[in-house]
């Protein structure tokens, strides 16, 4: 079993559009806010099972306004469409970065499945 992962740095970019985040297993990640944002471990996105997941369009161009820490497991991350429920635990992040092309792609299915649109508010 591997020791859990843990950030030595976490950045928003300027344009706020990515957060750069970097590990203490030398992996660094740079997660559009798109991806983070869609991909929310909050129930109004994730529901509470597989059935309740949602599909959320229209975030192509969604800013970070607010990354805070949740105990020391954690940060909060705050988006300009005011979504802000997400608790994004450093083992998610990580997983996040490390699958980042799968992650978006799957995303991209199911849009296209559930026919939205990134530019397009939408949810299914």
């Amino acid at each position: 079993m591997s020791s859990p992962v843990w950030p030595v740095e976490i950045r928003v970019t300027k344009d706020r559009r990515s957060l750069n985040i970097t590990f203490d297993d030398a992996s660094s990640f740079t997660l559009p806010a798109e991806l983070l944002r869609v991909n929310s471990p909050s129930a109004e996105v994730q529901g509470h099972s597989d059935a309740e997941r949602k599909t959320v369009g229209g975030k192509r161009n969604v800013a970070i306004l607010s990354v805070d820490p949740v105990g020391n497991y954690a940060v909060r991350i705050g988006f300009d469409d005011m979504h802000n429920t997400g608790i994004y635990s450093w083992a998610f992040l990580h997983d996040l970065g490390m699958n980042a092309a799968v992650h978006f792609q799957e995303y991209l299915d199911n849009l296209a499945a559930k026919n939205l649109d990134r530019d397009k508010p939408g949810v299914r």
